[in-house]
């Protein structure tokens, strides 16, 4: 049987190093902001039924999972062509706590709350309007980046931003936690359009009650995004000098909370309308 291996790959240290040095920031102004969030009635406590949910769902989260060594296991039993699987809807009334066998039928969870599936010995979270089917699949879909035009790395470089940019301007850009899209936008992006980096924002995830959309822990993902923020150099430097005796300064770190738009990968406007945490 394959297993995952506990050691960390290079990418994965890397981002648990960056974590450290920032998670403290992110849990300070993320507080501040959500208190404020429920003070003006932008954000709202949940009920007594949600709260209850919510706890389950985060000790649920909490726990460490074996999944791939029970998709594993599911290579050992018969082969099952599609049309012979069985849909096993789950119960919808107030029970949350589901017992059963979810191997070879399609599991479907059709209430509007999510369900929590007891599974070998484990507890595994079915969102709401959802389904999965436990069995060994051949995935023949694309690879992601194929699904949507998008530019490669050396294409971005050649976007001709220092000739479309007014002199001095700042240049915002979201990335990613994956560290080598940071290294590239600091160490080779911005270099090469002529831009300083001045700073790094987070935009934190929250839900409409306050709680961060992930653990901000979680080795998987993270409820925060990084925006690197940078100013283009001027080719005149008596101008250059001139303009940072004028120009506002840039904080070096401001935390943006918000709850998510559901529309893929929406950021927040930044328009100044939203509240800001500066740190």
């Amino acid at each position: 049987k394959r297993k995952r291996s506990n050691a960390y790959n290079q990418g994965e240290l890397d981002a648990l190093e960056y974590h450290k040095k920032i998670s403290s920031l992110i849990l300070e102004g993320s507080q501040l902001l959500i208190q404020e969030g429920f003070k003006k009635g932008l954000l709202h406590s949940p009920s007594g039924a949600e709260e209850g949910k919510c706890k389950i769902v985060s000790e649920v989260c909490a726990d460490r999972s074996n999944l791939a060594d029970l998709c594993d296991m599911t290579k050992d039993m018969p082969c099952v062509s599609f049309p012979e699987y069985a849909v096993k809807v789950l119960d919808t009334g107030n029970t949350l706590s589901q017992d059963g066998d979810y191997l070879a039928h399609v599991t479907e969870n059709a209430s509007d709350y999510p369900q929590i599936l007891h599974l070998m010995g484990e507890k595994y979270l079915l969102p709401p309007r959802s389904s999965f089917l436990l069995s060994d699949i051949s995935c023949m879909d694309p690879l992601l980046h194929c699904k949507y035009n998008s530019l490669s790395p050396l294409e971005i470089k050649q976007l001709p931003i220092p000739d479309l940019a007014a002199p001095d301007c700042l240049v915002i850009t979201w990335v990613t936690n994956r560290q080598k899209h940071l290294r590239f936008v600091k160490e080779e992006l911005y270099p090469h359009w002529s831009i300083r980096s001045l700073a790094e924002w987070h935009w934190v995830k929250v839900t409409q009650s306050g709680e961060f959309v992930f653990p901000i822990d979680s080795v998987h993902k993270k409820p925060y995004e990084i925006l690197i923020l940078g100013r283009l150099i001027s080719s005149d430097n008596s101008t250059a000098r001139e303009l940072e005796t004028v120009l506002p300064p840039i904080p070096e770190h401001k935390v943006i909370v918000s709850v998510p738009s559901s529309l893929h990968s929406h950021k927040p406007p930044l328009s100044g309308h939203g509240a800001l945490s500066e740190l």
